[in-house]
């Protein structure tokens, strides 16, 4: 059994996320260069690094099966430390999302997008023969929305997106009439010019700041954005080189080892250089839906297909708000972005990957 388990292993998906994490560790140490406060970030990273090669393997060799009888655990689990962030959580840039253990910052919000992907696989193949139709649609759905409730007021509109297209890319992938597609238009139609006015001022500054550019700003999301423009661009072809970038050095590009690191990775290594982590990025998503296709059953191809989902939607819209074709969001880019929540849920659910591949019926490369 460990023969074929290890026979089975992607190695390819692997070694493309160890490598993007390396990269990601690098990217920080040039983003934050200098800046003593957050120095000791460059450690901290590769330390989540490190035990996030320990959860790969780990999630990996246990059999994605034993998660299923696991779902309305972790699914109250869920839910219960939600509550509990939004009762005492430590609020930042204007939201509470982390919680404080005294040694580190937890963000339960990246860990639910991991137990939503499990959940919403465990349902769909449950009910992959009950008739497709509204009742199996508003199910599913509230079963996502008894989590995104929680998010949505920490507040964390970003996360609560994400969710919602997993949720949507999961029922669809399950069977989703196409004639249910109309209704789901109007309805984001109507829930968007519904919800508007009940989210946070900041979330509604974003959004006015994208339709309604201030130029020449001094501050504010629109000088970030500006800023970031401007550093994708000083980086040309190839880039002014590793640590070289005048933007990121002297600082004029801010949250450049978070939700910016994209444009200070364009400005040292250019357009070939963000090429070629898009690249990557594509390519992890691809071992994903391989391991989708390939999966034994409906529960393991509905984890990577999800996983898929979400390391595709959380890229775009990353690089989206970089070159600034979609409002600022606060998402991180997949591996590379500093984040230890957001890094270990990753590997987290990479490790589920792997454990479905591992345990396909046939070998193929």
């Amino acid at each position: 059994m460990k023969r074929e388990f290890w026979r089975h292993f992607d190695y390819w998906l692997f070694g493309s996320v160890i490598l993007l994490c390396i990269f990601g560790i690098a990217m920080i140490r040039s983003a934050i260069a200098g800046n003593d406060t957050l120095a000791s970030l460059v450690e901290r990273q590769a330390i989540y690094v490190a035990v996030g090669l320990l959860v790969i393997f780990g999630a990996s060799m246990v059999d994605y099966h034993y998660w299923e009888s696991l779902t309305r655990t972790m699914y109250i689990a869920a839910v219960f430390f939600l509550v509990v962030i939004f009762v005492y959580g430590k609020a930042r840039y204007g939201s509470a999302r982390w919680l404080d253990t005294g040694l580190v910052l937890i963000q339960p919000s990246e860990l639910a997008k991991i137990v939503m992907i499990l959940v919403l696989a465990s349902y769909f193949s449950k009910h992959q023969d009950q008739p497709h139709n509204l009742r199996w649609v508003g199910e599913s759905f509230a079963l996502t929305l008894g989590v995104v409730v929680w998010i949505l007021l920490q507040p964390n509109l970003s996360t609560s997106i994400v969710i919602f297209v997993m949720w949507f890319a999961m029922l669809w992938v399950s069977g989703l009439p196409v004639k249910y597609l109309l209704i789901f238009g109007g309805g984001l139609i109507v829930a968007s010019a519904v919800l508007f006015p009940l989210l946070a001022g900041y979330q509604q500054q974003r959004i006015m700041d994208f339709i309604f550019p201030q130029p020449n700003a001094q501050a504010g999301n629109t000088y970030n954005v500006d800023q970031a423009l401007v550093t994708i661009g000083s980086g040309g072809l190839f880039g002014e080189g590793y640590g070289h970038s005048t933007q990121v050095q002297l600082r004029f590009l801010k949250v450049r080892h978070t939700d910016f690191i994209f444009s200070a990775m364009a400005a040292e290594f250019g357009f070939v250089g963000t090429i070629i982590v898009t690249g990557m990025l594509i390519f992890v998503v691809l071992r994903c839906l391989r391991a989708a296709r390939l999966a034994a059953d409906t529960f393991g191809s509905l984890i990577a297909y999800g996983f898929a989902t979400l390391i595709f939607f959380q890229m775009a819209v990353n690089i989206g708000v970089n070159l600034n074709v979609i409002p600022v969001t606060g998402l991180t880019l997949p591996f590379i972005s500093y984040g230890g929540s957001s890094l270990l849920s990753l590997v987290l659910g990479i490790g589920l990957v792997e454990s479905v591949i591992s345990r396909h019926k046939s070998l193929e490369f």
